[in-house]
């Protein structure tokens, strides 16, 4: 039976590979931990080692963009049998420096307001080599990355951004003014000569650099059929691209850990900010950022030059139109947050942070379940189920951390009468009496043995604020793989 793992001796099994790459990017974290300046001069053989191609493939395999071919008509679901040829293909090519991208086939999402994103698709055989990359590279820049940077990194998520930022607004931190940043087309501006120097100052050896570089430069089959060169940026889409991104951005990190660094101790910036001087902080995830600011309005206007001048050298600016300045009081979004700060004791007048999700994300969700429940969108109300109740629940589950009840019992009410609406539209003939004995026993909805999820029974749980002690998978504190028996 054919399973599509790799049948040579030279590619090992799913499980020894995966264990062999983890122990080796042990040592990569554990070496660039170690020393700061340390340049990693020997990198290509991992590349196109057998165990880090496998679990690359199964990486490119396993992900929700494997049904989708690049410009070679390819997609990794398809490969089937050949993928034994496709990695030893891979392997002889990047090892004899054939190895050359293929351009990234364009592809445009809608997003709000009328725009659209474009996405690079690479071929199976480019992200293969991509996933590959960075399981090599990670290690070693996840030792430099900074605690406030939170997306596209291992065990880290949009909710710890959420909680560092309700952690510094409460009290007694008050770190009450905001300056809400948005960078224009971050991921189509980024210059590669300054990208590809900050790379440097970790990769030493030159091959890794080229397939970096020739990544960057692939070029991009768009809709229309035509090539076009990239000069700068870093498609989305790509499986590197995250990584790469995140390496221009922590230019920011820096900057902002510099200027904490430089007010001295902890007691030191206590008796700063008591003499009425500003300290602040950044908390990012990918191209989202903001910045809180203990001190005054003029503190947090002072940073759209501050932060422009930070950005200028890799090629990005600020938006002008999404970039804002707000109090705490007044409330802004983030990753699809409300937070805000508003009175919980009338009497006595003291105030709490709020989180909560935006009225965006809400009208997303409800545009959604509109959308799952038209009358023609289903067969059998079995088939709707399907559809609808991950939608829910994957919602509620990353809104559960917040101040979310009245939300999730509004979508619940709605969610529940659009399906009720749906049957009365594919049963014209009944009428709502009939409808509830024979579909909706006990307004319970339930069809083919799966019940509708329920968002309002969904529990409200506080996140708990980790700070700078969240663990890498490579940590000393991480539990040991075990060893592969013979």
């Amino acid at each position: 039976m054919n399973t599509g793992e790799p049948n040579l001796d030279l590619f090992p099994e799913r499980e020894e590979a995966e264990w062999r790459v983890l122990r080796m990017q042990k040592k990569l974290h554990r070496w660039a931990t170690e020393d700061p300046d340390r340049r990693f001069d020997d990198l290509a053989n991992l590349v196109y080692d057998p165990a880090f191609l496998v679990v690359a493939w199964h990486r490119v395999r396993g992900n929700k963009g494997a049904r989708t071919a690049g410009v070679d008509g390819v997609t990794p679901r398809g490969v089937g049998w050949a993928v034994t040829d496709l990695l030893a293909g891979v392997r002889e090519d990047l090892k004899a420096g054939r190895f050359t991208p293929l351009p990234v086939r364009q592809k445009t999402i809608p997003k709000a307001a009328g725009k659209v994103r474009s996405l690079g698709i690479p071929t199976a055989r480019d992200r293969v080599v991509q996933a590959a990359l960075k399981l090599v590279l990670e290690p070693v820049f996840e030792a430099d990355f900074k605690p406030c940077s939170y997306g596209f990194r291992p065990r880290r998520r949009a909710q710890d951004a959420i909680a560092e930022i309700h952690y510094l607004a409460s009290p007694t931190r008050n770190y009450e003014w905001v300056f809400e940043a948005d960078i224009k087309a971050c991921f189509d501006e980024i210059d590669h000569t300054a990208l590809m120097g900050r790379v440097r100052r970790r990769v030493g050896d030159k091959r890794v650099l080229g397939w970096v570089k020739a990544f960057l430069r692939a070029g991009v089959l768009t809709e229309d059929g035509l090539n076009r060169e990239t000069i700068t940026g870093t498609p989305q889409g790509g499986i590197l691209s995250p990584l790469l991104a995140n390496i221009a951005l922590s230019v920011l990190d820096e900057h902002f850990a510099a200027k904490w660094e430089a007010l001295g101790p902890e007691w030191t910036r206590a008796k700063h900010r008591r003499a009425g001087g500003a300290v602040m902080k950044l908390v990012r995830y990918a191209d989202d950022f903001v910045v809180l600011i203990h001190g005054q309005r003029a503190d947090a206007e002072a940073l759209w030059d501050e932060v422009g001048a930070v950005l200028a050298p890799m090629g990005l600016r600020l938006s002008t139109e999404k970039t804002r300045i707000c109090h705490i009081d007044e409330g802004f979004d983030f990753l699809g947050w409300r937070i805000q700060r508003r009175a919980w004791r009338s009497r006595t007048g003291k105030k709490a942070i709020y989180t909560y999700p935006s009225k965006k994300s809400l009208a997303s969700i409800i545009g959604k379940v509109r959308m799952l429940t038209r009358r023609a969108t289903h067969r059998t109300l079995a088939d709707l189920l399907r559809r609808l109740n991950p939608t829910l629940r994957g919602w509620c589950t990353y809104f559960r951390h917040g101040v979310s009840s009245r939300t999730f019992g509004y979508l619940d009410h709605f969610a529940f009468w659009r399906v009720v609406g749906w049957l009365r539209k594919r049963h014209l003939g009944l009428n709502m009496h009939t409808l509830v004995r024979r579909y909706l026993p006990g307004w319970h909805i339930r069809a083919g043995g799966i019940d509708m999820f329920r968002a309002n029974a969904v529990a409200i749980e506080r996140y708990r604020y980790r700070g700078t002690k969240i663990p890498t998978p490579w940590s000393s504190a991480t539990k040991p793989e075990p060893v592969p028996a013979a």
